[in-house]
């Protein structure tokens, strides 16, 4: 089959962040999204990029959701899922005919690389109200300034709660900086992802 002929560019994006622990929870986050989900879901996972292929097969395995690392200048489609590359910063930019992702080389963020404040940035400039940012399990404080820019622009919030983060510092960092619109275990970030998005569609 040929998933990208019929899929649409995204007018939505979800973007997440997650570092130890992450793995896991972000199986349990994809496996919740239904097949019709009318937005895109771009991941960074501090993780070597010699296993972010594996990862994105096991993730993709778990629900309808078809997720693969990302390539520079790709265009960014509705019901799909995209990992950022090893040890490169992904972002999004908008351009004719629908937003792209980029892939660039820059110096590490707050130690990492790649970083999730670079993607939840660019995401908020480039859809405003229409992004969700979600900060899961890890260590330091990677994706809370994103987050901030991300409720800066009227988009939503998610941050994993302390009781289901193996490690709970990006989340604590995340929820003291810019705080969030839910604070969940990752099983209940679908659905909360869905009702950010419809209330914001509802008032557009």
């Amino acid at each position: 089959r040929c998933e990208t002929e019929f899929a649409s560019p995204a007018q939505s994006v979800i973007v997440i962040a997650a570092s130890t622990g992450g793995p896991r929870a972000l199986s349990e986050v994809v496996a919740q999204f239904p097949a019709n989900l009318d937005a895109a879901i771009l991941i960074v996972q501090h993780m070597p990029g010699d296993f972010l292929t594996s990862l994105a097969r096991r993730l993709s395995q778990l629900g309808p959701i078809p997720v693969k690392v990302a390539r520079a200048d790709e265009r960014i489609l509705s019901g799909r899922a995209y990992l950022a590359p090893g040890d490169r910063h992904m972002s999004v930019m908008m351009q004719a005919g629908g937003a792209v992702i980029r892939i660039e080389s820059g110096p590490a963020i707050c130690g990492v690389r790649p970083s999730a404040d670079p993607l939840f940035t660019s995401a908020a400039f480039a859809f405003g109200e229409s992004v969700v940012g979600v900060v899961l399990t890890g260590m330091g404080r990677d994706g809370s300034e994103g987050l901030r820019a991300i409720r800066a622009a009227g988009g939503g919030a998610i941050v994993q709660d302390r009781a289901s983060s193996i490690i709970y510092g990006m989340p604590r960092a995340a929820l003291a900086m810019a705080g969030a619109d839910r604070v969940v275990a990752p099983r209940l970030v679908a659905s909360a992802v869905a009702d950010l998005l419809i209330s914001r569609r509802a008032v557009a």
